[in-house]
């Protein structure tokens, strides 16, 4: 009886556990946010389990009976796509669930891509913050005003496909010449990391294919008294 959380590689497949490969190899079912990308995985080192699916859409429907499989003995382990699951990934709910239930919950340590886009970035690492994906619509501006005003190094994740226009926001909330470090493609062959301004980055990412999940870095508030707002670029 137990659950494992076992983060995965963010993109080099080289980049996981020896100890993570002993525990996927030594449970009785493995839990996937999507079969079909841990199982590539799981083949790569030859690793032959159970795999069920278990990702947002699912989740709430099937946490109690995955909690009681276990109390009856069954040890899982949790793997989300890529990184350590409940970070920016469905894991949190099992963990809670497993917790209240008396399961022991172990995570063992590996990648997640914040941490190697942070410390490549340049920014004070001293103190940081995580916000992971922004809402998309509601409390998108609230949260990007409360932003404006941190202090400590930020950090954000981001989709291909709204990644200019969350640097539109920034721009238009933090002021054209916060400093920032734009990431993607952490751990792979072209691994990319655009430094500079908010305006200056950018205007490199509009010469740029957007392709690839997005880990932004950026500067906290240096002038907490004094209004961040740019209002350069329009603002919908």
């Amino acid at each position: 009886m137990q659950l494992y959380v076992v983060p995965t590689p963010v993109g080099n497949l080289e980049d996981i556990t020896l100890r993570a490969l002993r525990v996927l190899q030594e449970v009785d079912l493995i839990l996937a946010e999507d079969t079909r990308t841990s199982g590539f995985l799981l083949k790569h080192y030859q690793i032959e389990k159970p795999l069920r699916a278990y990702h947002q859409h699912n989740e709430h429907a099937i946490v109690q009976s995955l909690v009681e499989q276990m109390k009856k003995g069954t040890t899982m382990a949790l793997l989300s796509d890529a990184g350590t699951p409940g970070i920016s990934d469905p894991g949190f709910l099992l963990v809670r669930e497993a917790i209240a239930a008396g399961i022991p919950v172990i995570c063992l340590p590996g990648p997640t891509a914040f941490v190697p886009a942070l410390v490549c970035s340049g920014l004070p690492m001293h103190r940081f913050c995580f916000e992971g994906f922004l809402p998309v619509k509601k409390g998108r501006t609230q949260l990007l005003q409360q932003l404006s005003k941190e202090t400590s190094t930020f950090i954000l994740y981001e989709s291909p496909h709204r990644l200019l226009k969350t640097m539109q926001d920034l721009i238009h909330h933090l002021g054209e010449n916060r400093r920032c470090c734009v990431s993607r493609e952490i751990s792979k062959k072209f691994e990319e990391h655009l430094r500079g301004t908010l305006h200056e980055v950018f205007t490199q990412l509009q010469q740029k294919e957007i392709r690839g999940e997005y880990v932004l870095v950026i500067e906290g508030n240096q002038h907490p008294e004094k209004p961040a707002t740019d209002e350069h670029i329009a603002h919908d």
